[in-house]
């Protein structure tokens, strides 16, 4: 009777983990990570505003990426100003998702996140006026 019973408890274990395999092995695909920064990348940022579309110059440009690991996630934090014709360029920026952030004197702030996936990528960012208070 005790073979018996350690038989069937040999078999319900084999059982439960042949039956858990199957499940560790369907791991569904991890989402795209930001890859490293190359030398050559180059964001450039074109800040407008109003309704006439005319440049904003000494606008703080903020790009934030967030490079996952295991352990403890790494946060990069790039800073930049715009020239007098409204223009960002934000050198060795990595590929993937990455938060762009714009504060100007007089304007509306900004912030989206954006996709990075050309080395060489352009993006165009419009600001309002905030509204008077009376």
């Amino acid at each position: 009777m005790r073979h018996f019973s350690s038989s069937i408890f040999v078999t319900a274990l084999f059982v439960t983990l042949a039956g858990a395999l199957p499940l560790a092995a369907r791991q569904e695909a991890p989402p795209p990570k930001n890859t490293a920064p190359a030398p050559g990348n180059r964001l450039t940022v074109e800040v407008t505003g109003g309704d006439t579309n005319k440049p904003i110059e000494n606008a703080s440009v903020y790009v934030k990426v967030i490079e996952e690991h295991r352990i403890k996630d790494k946060k990069i934090e790039i800073n930049v100003k715009t020239n007098q014709e409204g223009i960002a360029h934000v050198p060795d920026v990595p590929l993937g998702r990455v938060l762009i952030q714009v504060v100007a004197d007089g304007w509306k702030s900004y912030g989206q996140w954006h996709d990075i996936t050309d080395p060489k990528q352009t993006i165009a960012i419009h600001l309002d006026r905030p509204p008077k208070w009376y």
